[in-house]
């Protein structure tokens, strides 16, 4: 008897995830701007505020990157960092800085209310640089 796998769990009607066939030309991109945002976050030029925006949407698009590469799309924001134990293999001292950085993130969006400090922000940037390593350790994705 097969099991269906935790990220299969989370899929169908209704649920945070959709399956859908990975695509090359998109994972590569999500990678591309998740690499880039992440040197930008890395900048010390840069203001705390920005590299806290950088470091952020540097980290959802290379999770999300980990999550196409499997064959789903998220329908909420948040998930990615959820499910990077299934993803990317890297366990809650990760997923938690970032689902943090996300809650913050929303507050921001929301309410105005941006509150980080340089320890967020360096500990947002080592998460962001874990996913990035593990990223690049993922088979490549055959074009169609």
């Amino acid at each position: 008897m097969t099991f269906p796998s935790p990220l299969d769990r989370l899929a169908g009607p209704g649920n945070v995830l959709a399956k859908e066939p990975p695509d090359a030309n998109e994972f590569a991109g999500l990678v591309r701007s998740g690499l880039a945002r992440l040197k930008d976050a890395e900048n010390d030029e840069n203001s705390l505020d920005g590299r806290f925006d950088l470091a952020y949407s540097a980290a959802h698009a290379l999770c999300l990157a980990a999550l196409r590469h499997h064959g789903f799309r998220p329908s909420k924001r948040y998930i990615v960092f959820q499910v990077l134990p299934d993803t990317l293999g890297l366990g809650h001292e990760v997923w938690r800085v970032l689902s943090k950085c996300h809650d913050i993130r929303n507050r921001t969006e929301y309410e105005g209310v941006l509150d980080v400090d340089d320890r967020l922000v360096s500990d947002l940037i080592d998460a962001c640089r874990k996913v990035a390593g593990k990223i690049r350790d993922l088979t490549p994705i055959p074009k169609k």
